[in-house]
């Protein structure tokens, strides 16, 4: 008899002990979820939730990585918009000169005068060309790392000697978008059925007005004509940067709101609802202090200890 009372009592101890050790790790469960705020401690609370919270986690990382392609790309194709609004200026100017070059009243002196100026714009114009990007490499030379132009010093022709596409930048979701225009494809067009370029258009137009006499004022009034499809054609490239600017914009937005959405679901999934949890842990607390009070009155009482 006594042997069957003490293995009672005995197990009424361990029973108890293992009832209070359970409180507390729930109170410590309780308190690291309102710390931490994460509601999973460990993936073996939820497998199914810590696995979608895994997915979503590289959800996020590759919306990030997403993210800082789009900035790349908005960032090189607003500096080949504000390099075209520069070179649109400047062939604007250089028609400004032409047409003065092209009437009567212009003295040869004047015309020389307004070759030198045509020079140095068409200086400007291949530094434009050479513009740099974001990383500091060619603006307008496709994937070239160096300049996208060349100007031989002996002939003063310029040529190209970029790559012959622009990087492509992934957007997400299977969408990319090249960050930039080749210079060629822009700064070349088609003038009287006959393909040049704003660089050998313009050296032909310095040329034939600086050398004065009776050919410069047809020339330069026949040139008026050829700017006018250079002109034509910066634009039609800078439309294209606007509406590849305007392709990055909606990605971005896309990009946005399904992080917006992966955030919500995170939430739900895996944060913590903290005044829920601190009700929560209160609970445990009142209970853990009641069942130890009550632990402490029932193992006093005299017959556990004549039992024992």
């Amino acid at each position: 008899m006594t042997t069957s009372v003490s293995t009672t009592t005995s197990a009424y101890y361990d029973r108890s002990a293992n009832d209070l050790a359970n409180l507390r790790v729930q109170m410590e469960r309780t308190q690291t979820q309102i710390a931490s705020t994460h509601k999973l401690v460990s993936s073996s609370d939820d497998p199914l939730a810590a696995s979608r919270l895994r997915n979503l986690a590289r959800q996020d990382t590759l919306g990030k990585i997403d993210a800082g392609a789009a900035n790349r790309a908005t960032a090189d194709l607003n500096l080949g918009d504000s390099a075209m609004t520069e070179i649109i200026n400047t062939l604007q100017r250089v028609r400004q000169l032409a047409n003065q070059a092209a009437t009567g009243t212009v003295s040869d002196e004047q015309r020389a005068s307004i070759g030198n100026e045509l020079g140095e714009l068409r200086g400007n114009l291949i530094s434009l060309a050479n513009s740099r990007d974001s990383a500091g490499h060619a603006l307008f030379g496709g994937d070239a790392a160096g300049d996208a132009y060349s100007l031989d010093p002996v002939t003063g022709l310029v040529s190209y000697i970029g790559s012959g596409t622009a990087g492509t930048l992934a957007l997400g979701d299977g969408q990319s978008v090249q960050r930039t225009l080749t210079g060629p494809e822009f700064l070349s067009f088609t003038s009287g059925g006959a393909p040049t370029d704003v660089f050998a258009a313009l050296k032909t137009i310095t040329d034939a007005i600086s050398a004065g006499g009776s050919g410069a004022q047809s020339a330069a009034n026949a040139a008026l004509t050829t700017l006018d499809d250079a002109i034509t054609a910066v634009s039609t490239g800078q439309t294209v940067v606007g509406t590849r600017l305007s392709w990055i914009d909606l990605a971005t937005q896309r990009q946005t709101t399904m992080s917006e959405a992966r955030a919500q679901d995170e939430a739900t999934l895996g944060a913590t609802d903290i005044p829920t949890a601190y009700t929560r842990l209160q609970e445990l607390a009142t209970v853990l202090q009641a069942s130890q009070a009550a632990f402490t009155k029932i193992s006093g009482l005299s017959l556990f200890t004549m039992m024992a």
